[in-house]
């Protein structure tokens, strides 16, 4: 890319342009894509079958992909940090630049699939996701504790803070924060507001609670680590977040302890502690907080609201006993429920009366699943204060062959992950998110199978019959993509700032030269 030199006096003038200011810098409407790739280096490395994992159990396999993922059988934990990726890309998938981020501080993990959303900063200055502070090739990071919050139950007995990275737009200056959220589980999202991280994430990897006092203690210490978090940008310590939610709900054997939703508000029994929470996407419209849920088999898979409406307007803050609650019309069909189930991952609003919801499907294994799964994108619209969903779009995206050269498997793509999105000047909406896969391969993580970037544009006339997905860009094998974003167009009044600073640098050239 051009590298545009400008004096530091005017260097002002050009943040969020569409111009780029520096190399690294990513320019407005260009299509940014967060991925991760497996590498057999680090503490992997050393992995052979009949080795011993280092949390229990005998590996299986070497670690060379994609064999090193059969590793899960002896141990249901295992994963591998990974280095990640920033990909700017035009909007028809030709490539631009990488921005790699350094992984001695910052990695992410193969082969987790909920990682590396991107979030746009409310002030369109920067983006963010979330990752950890390990190392490329440690194992079994994604379900470590974190330094804060101890599950003595936890069979992964490694500490590892999680971290917000934070990308400048208009330099590629990259801020790594670390934070003792979602400890023995992994965030999910981060996005900047007003000067604070608001994050989403699960957290607890020891699945019971024996009823005893201890290990009541542990989930609800860990149910305060869980759901949304918050921490302040510009002054972290040592990374301890706060939970955003009103609550808990009392707790006995292992039931209630929510901070924020609690499937009690719908009329259901209590769950398992803190899992109502165990939130996937997240973004913010219109000052607004909204996040979502899809998984687990606790909670309700389904779209909330943060607060109350325009909370983030005017520089504010969510305050940390907000409620959190289903947006009118969304399910209230519990996750364990046999039928009537959906799994919504990333939301993108298009307009005040149009939200757009990715599900990612079941994530069953089969190449052969029905064309009724829930998994594609949804459009709902906004009637008399009632969101009602108008159509799923999955033609060109469900069971599309996606199985690139270094596999002996079949990948075929199952829905969609993490979403973004244009309102046209038409008034259409072209959307672009990252797909999930399913596959008839046994023996590994699903997360391990390449996926896909896609793009679809709905109009008022578009229906799930006459409108299909196009697919931007494959990911080879041993290659995840995370996360998309379309780096912000500045408003007029930026046009005219940046005429304004060209402005001044020719009359400050005039007056060197003695022009007058």
């Amino acid at each position: 890319m051009k590298r545009l030199v400008i004096p530091t006096l005017l260097a002002g003038f050009f943040l969020g342009s569409s111009v780029p200011a520096f190399a690294d810098s990513f320019s407005g409407g260009n299509l940014i894509v967060s991925r991760t790739v497996y590498q057999d280096v680090g503490d992997v490395a050393s992995l052979v079958a009949g080795s011993a994992l280092p949390y229990g159990g005998t590996a299986v396999a070497d670690g060379s992909f994609p064999n090193v993922f059969k590793n899960e059988t002896p141990d249901a934990s295992f994963g591998v940090s990974s280095a990640i990726y920033l990909d700017q890309l035009t909007t028809a998938g030709s490539f631009i630049s990488t921005l790699a981020i350094d992984p001695s501080v910052m990695t992410s993990s193969f082969a987790s699939k909920s990682e590396l959303a991107l979030n746009v900063s409310t002030d369109g200055s920067a983006i963010t996701f979330m990752g950890y502070k390990a190392a490329v090739g440690k194992i079994d990071v994604s379900n470590s504790n974190t330094a804060a919050v101890n599950d003595p139950t936890n069979t992964v007995t490694a500490t590892y803070q999680r971290a917000i990275g934070q990308v400048s737009l208009s330099s590629g200056t990259v801020t790594v924060t670390g934070v003792n959220a979602y400890s023995g589980n992994n965030g999910r999202a981060a996005v900047l507001a007003n000067g604070n991280y608001y994050m989403v994430g699960n957290a607890g990897n020891s699945g019971t609670v024996s009823g005893s006092t201890t290990s009541q203690t542990t989930f609800n210490q860990l149910s305060a680590n869980t759901g949304v978090q918050m921490i302040s940008a510009s002054n972290p310590g040592i990374g301890n977040t706060t939970v955003v939610g009103s609550g808990p709900t009392p707790v006995s054997g292992g039931k209630g302890g929510q901070y924020g939703f609690d499937v009690t508000q719908a009329g259901y029994a209590a769950d398992k502690t803190g899992k109502d929470d165990n939130f996937r996407g997240m973004t913010v419209y219109n000052g607004t907080l909204y996040v979502t849920k899809g998984s687990g088999s606790n909670g309700i898979n389904t779209v909330y609201q943060v607060g109350v409406t325009g909370a983030l307007n005017n520089g504010g803050a969510i305050p940390t006993n907000a409620s959190i609650t289903i947006l009118p019309g969304f399910s209230t069909v519990l996750a364990k429920s046999t039928t009537g189930v959906e799994h919504p991952f990333g939301l993108w609003f298009g307009d005040d009366t149009t939200l757009f919801v990715a599900d990612e499907g079941d994530g069953a294994r089969s190449l052969n699943k029905a064309a009724s799964t829930s998994g594609g994108l949804e459009e709902w619209k906004l009637i008399n204060g009632v969101w009602s969903k108008m159509a799923t779009f999955q033609s060109g995206l469900i069971n599309q062959i996606t199985t690139p050269a270094g596999l002996n498997w079949s990948v075929k793509e199952d829905g969609l992950r993490n979403l973004t999105g244009r309102k046209n000047v038409d008034g259409t909406f072209t959307l672009f998110a990252t797909t999930s896969t399913v596959s008839d391969e046994a023996t590994h993580d699903l997360g391990a199978d390449p996926n896909e970037i896609v793009s679809i544009t709905v109009g008022a006339n578009s229906t799930a019959d006459n409108t299909a997905f196009s697919v931007v860009e494959t990911a080879d094998a041993g290659t995840r993509f995370g996360g998309v974003a379309i780096a912000p167009v500045p408003e007029p009044e930026t046009y005219g700032l940046m005429a304004l600073g060209l402005c001044l640098m020719g009359v400050v050239a005039r007056r060197r030269k003695g022009v007058v």
